[in-house]
């Protein structure tokens, strides 16, 4: 029998060693990726990132153009197309899909069970797990420019009655104003005004970004009085104040919502422990006098 093991072995080194050279010589093929003007990638998305460019080249890279416009859509406007392609991001669902189905079998093995119904629903979760995440992304960037938006345009209003005009406000919020998402779509506009794109186009750009109504009624204003000669420095003052008129009826509308919201924990969580501890001692009394 001994023969037999030694034969087995020596096929199963020769498979794992051939498999090796095939999957090192594919994954040479793939060329280096240059993130010299991307965004840092999060620490976890970074350990995955040789696979997710693995994939990208020799399987998503293929797909329909339509679905990367799509895509690439999508993820300008949850403000990470800084971050990662259409091809990289459909190459994450992938590894995502694989990493979570991998996950469902392992501590299946380990349960001693097995359940085609808990596969399935590992690769689902796998699979739609970087759209929620990307979904989750465009809302808080969607609230960090609503609450900032006020801010930054009483800057660009101070800086044109100042003197200035609307390039100059905007270099001023750009090197002087908070971090965050708007000030990075403010650079935006610098940027394509600094390479020669008129001015109202720059900010429509900015509005196909954001796709906010708080951006449009801006960028309408802008244009609009510009076109009309009307004094720009009044219509960047309406608008601030009539964005922190909405951003306070927003924190009131919360403030409202805050009690009906807190039904919900109160029923499942508060009223039944202090049922218990109200009831118990009067449960406890009464069969210690022998009423039941």
């Amino acid at each position: 029998m001994e023969p037999i093991f030694w034969l087995i072995g020596l096929l199963v080194g020769s498979a794992l060693i051939l498999f090796y050279y095939v999957a090192s010589t594919v994954a040479r093929e793939v060329p280096a990726e240059d993130r010299g003007y991307m965004d840092p990638l999060p620490p976890l998305v970074r350990l995955l990132w040789p696979a997710v460019l693995f994939v990208e080249y020799h399987v998503t890279s293929r797909a329909e153009s339509a679905k990367l416009e799509k895509m690439t859509t999508q993820l300008g406007l949850s403000g990470v197309s800084y971050l990662m392609t259409a091809e990289q991001f459909f190459a994450l669902r992938i590894i995502s899909l694989l990493i979570t189905v991998a996950f469902f079998f392992l501590v299946q093995m380990l349960l001693g069970e097995f359940s085609v119904t808990y596969a399935a629903m590992g690769a689902v979760l796998g699979f739609y797990y970087p759209d929620i995440w990307r979904r989750d992304a465009r809302g808080r960037r969607f609230k960090l420019v609503q609450k900032a938006m006020p801010m930054f345009l009483d800057f660009i209003t101070m800086a044109v009655e100042a003197g200035l005009n609307l390039t100059g406000a905007l270099n001023q919020v750009v090197q002087k104003g908070p971090e965050g998402p708007l000030k990075q779509e403010f650079f935006m506009v610098v940027r394509d005004l600094r390479s020669g794109l008129p001015r109202a186009e720059a900010l429509r750009r900015m509005e196909t970004r954001l796709q906010m109504p708080e951006v449009s009624s801006f960028v309408g204003t802008v244009i609009q009085a510009e076109k009309m000669g009307a004094s720009l420095g009044k219509a960047l003052r309406s608008q601030a104040e009539q964005r922190r008129t909405e951003r306070f009826q927003r924190a009131e509308k919360q403030a409202m919502e805050a009690p009906v919201k807190l039904i919900g924990p109160l029923m499942v969580f508060i009223f039944p422990v202090t049922f218990i501890v109200i009831g118990f001692p009067i449960a406890m009394k009464f069969l210690s006098s022998g009423a039941f």
